[in-house]
């Protein structure tokens, strides 16, 4: 989580225990975790996309943007960054590689892609919504919204989930572009997200142990573990979901227990 006005990232637990995870930034505004588990800040004071190992260790990724105030990985890997001062989404590669993937707009503040892999934009000062497909063509996919458009979220239905900033609701598209309020009094809502839910299936078939894990964005790494009493885990696999992992069968592997979790 980043505050504005501290120049801090804050960590927390599941429990809800908080530590200073970074300092000293200059306003951190959208953050983002690619596959690998390493996050990215928007630092819109000083123009700055940083990233952060998960221990902590800070780099400079890429520089020289005006206001980038949100960030959203495509599931090729890419870095899009939306300026909201030149009015553009930027395209950043993994080795920091630069383009300008859409100009002409009034104030993106709100990035999210879909399973699809189409890119959707709000428009601050538009009051629009914009859906991008991969090779950048662009359509309008919802306008006239007047709280105005601020932070974008998909569920694991295809949802898409919008936070009025001065209007105080949440509204929630259908992938058709139907509306509805999804909750409404708020002050002023800013970031969404969505907590990422994994599926787990297992089979015991032609004397193998086949585990498949689906998870949809932002796809962290999962670690297949093995137990024989529930209690003592064992880590065997680790992986990007989606996954199918194939364990071969022992005489002692019947007895044995499977789960999934969250990698490092």
């Amino acid at each position: 989580m980043s505050e504005l006005g501290s120049g801090n990232i804050y960590k927390f637990t599941p429990d809800g225990a908080r530590s200073t995870f970074a300092s000293g930034l200059s306003s951190p505004d959208g953050l983002a975790f690619n596959r690998g588990g390493e996050l990215f800040e928007a630092d819109s004071g000083s123009g700055n996309i940083y990233k952060f190992t998960p221990s902590g260790a800070q780099t400079t990724f890429a520089s020289g943007f005006a206001d980038p105030v949100a960030l959203a990985f495509s599931g090729s890997g890419d870095l899009f960054v939306a300026d909201a001062v030149n009015a553009t989404i930027y395209r950043l590669t993994a080795d920091g590689g630069e383009s300008t993937f859409a100009t002409g707009l009034q104030g993106p503040f709100g990035l999210a892609f879909n399973s699809a892999g189409d890119l959707f934009v709000s428009d601050y000062n538009s009051g629009n919504i914009y859906k991008f497909t991969p090779d950048g063509v662009s359509n309008t996919f919802v306008s006239g919204l007047v709280g105005p458009p601020y932070a974008l979220a998909f569920d694991s239905g295809g949802n898409l989930f919008d936070s009025q900033f001065f209007g105080g609701q949440i509204y929630e598209f259908t992938p058709g572009g139907d509306k509805s309020t999804f909750t409404s009094g708020l002050a002023y809502p800013m970031a969404l997200a969505f907590q990422p839910v994994s599926t787990l299936q297992a089979v015991a078939t032609g004397g193998k142990f086949q585990v498949a894990v689906a998870m949809p964005s932002p796809y962290h790494s999962t670690v297949i573990q093995t137990s024989t009493n529930l209690a003592d885990w064992v880590n065997i696999y680790t992986n990007t979901p989606p996954f199918t992992f194939t364990n071969s069968m022992t005489t002692t592997s019947s007895c044995c227990y499977y789960r999934a979790v969250l990698g490092p």
